[in-house]
């Protein structure tokens, strides 16, 4: 097993990439973290789910994000469209793959919905608290979130992630609590997604509720195994590693 830390450049962006290499000949997987994420967010998750799957696992930052490139201007409402359209398919094409498992959690796994449901090849997918339209709950999370950001608390804790802390944060918070951002909504999608999909969603999600999972399971083409996490928040991995790897384990070895 090899971990390699690196930089690509797309488009003139520097792109923060981590590749967990196990020489496999199975599928990798592809990391896709949530609003606030970043590479070094992750934890040490991604190589756990490496080790349980014996699979490569890619994981990079978004613009804006982690190490990778700070924002020059506000970002778009159509970000995640923009990530999914312009940005993975590069980091793909750079790494020379083909047919991937993409993982992705919130942002992450709305923007694998799109990345899928626009076409692009995918093995199956891996959905931890997706969104695939706005909710009030959403909007909550959000705005609480900036209370927290005003006191510093949520500062403090994501500084030692982001080079760009401020761009990182206001960049991801400005965007969803704008008024254009409540008509966002990535259903109509789903109709063209025909590959397995196993959702995640903690009942406690302070971010969504199982709404999501519902038009999800109703609009797809693909088989879906859902997995409702009790006692649990937006982050399920986080609150359950080992639950989770396990049943991306199972998932992963019977599609």
């Amino acid at each position: 097993m090899t971990e390699i830390n690196d930089f690509i450049y797309i488009n003139g962006f520097k792109i923060e990439i981590k590749t967990i290499l196990r020489n496999s000949n199975l599928e990798p997987i592809i990391f896709l973290h949530e609003g606030l994420g970043s590479v070094s967010l992750w934890k040490d998750f991604p190589l756990k789910v490496s080790e349980a799957t014996n699979r490569d696992v890619i994981l990079y930052s978004r613009l804006g994000m982690g190490r990778s490139s700070p924002l020059k201007e506000n970002r778009k409402l159509s970000y995640m469209h923009d990530e999914a359209n312009i940005y993975l398919p590069e980091i793909i094409k750079y790494l020379n793959l083909s047919e991937v498992v993409l993982l992705g959690h919130s942002d992450g796994a709305s923007i694998a919905l799109i990345y899928a449901g626009n076409g692009y090849l995918t093995k199956s997918l891996i959905l931890e608290a997706p969104h695939v339209f706005v909710e009030d709950i959403s909007i909550r999370g959000v705005s609480i979130a900036k209370k927290m950001w005003n006191n510093r608390d949520l500062k403090e804790k994501l500084t030692k992630y982001h080079e760009d802390i401020e761009g990182a944060f206001n960049g991801w918070c400005n965007a969803w609590l704008s008024k254009e951002f409540k008509k966002w909504n990535i259903e109509n999608y789903l109709q063209n997604i025909d590959v397995p999909i196993m959702l995640i969603q903690g009942l406690n999600d302070e971010y969504g509720s199982l709404k999501q999972l519902d038009s999800i399971e109703k609009n797809v083409i693909g088989k879906t195994y859902r997995h409702e996490i009790e006692d649990c928040g937006h982050s399920p991995h986080t609150q359950y590693p080992i639950k989770i790897t396990n049943k991306i384990k199972y998932f992963l070895s019977n599609n």
